[in-house]
């Protein structure tokens, strides 16, 4: 069963604000759990463009990602190569324009590789998630304190 994730917060910084971050992997330790980042492949065109390979530590838990999709200061999505127990997983970072700033709109799905243990993963994925999400929101607001 595809299991759904979908978190929503937003920031007073503009989504270009936002999207440099989530693109550069650098700076996830600084607003998010995760603790520490490690470039595996860069891409062709850029380092952490469509196609590189990102090592994120958290724990004892290492997670391999590739990044997907990239639209300037709208999206960034990425797929798990490796890492948890779970299949096609795929989650994506949307960013909309506000009047105030920006919304994030950070959603995934997947499917667990054991059967029955997809609620199991969803529940603290999306606290993970949420964690990231709002980290992003509150560091982004302090980089550019409000929108044009």
């Amino acid at each position: 069963m595809v299991q759904v994730i979908d978190v929503r917060v937003s920031t007073t910084a503009d989504p270009a604000t936002v999207h440099a971050l989530l693109r550069d992997g650098r700076t996830w330790p600084e607003w998010s759990p995760i603790g520490s980042f490690a470039l595996e492949r860069p891409a062709a065109d850029e380092p952490e463009g469509v196609g590189a390979v990102r090592v994120f530590r958290t724990g004892r838990t290492t997670s391999r990602e590739r990044v997907a999709e990239l639209v300037p200061d709208r999206r960034l999505g990425y797929e798990l190569l490796s890492g948890l127990p779970l299949r096609g997983y795929r989650a994506n970072v949307d960013l909309t324009p506000t009047p105030t700033g920006t919304e994030i709109r950070w959603h995934s799905t997947f499917r667990p590789k054991v059967p029955g243990t997809g609620w199991m993963y969803r529940l603290a994925l999306r606290v993970f998630i949420r964690r990231c999400a709002e980290g992003l929101a509150a560091h982004a607001a302090r980089r550019h304190p409000a929108a044009p």
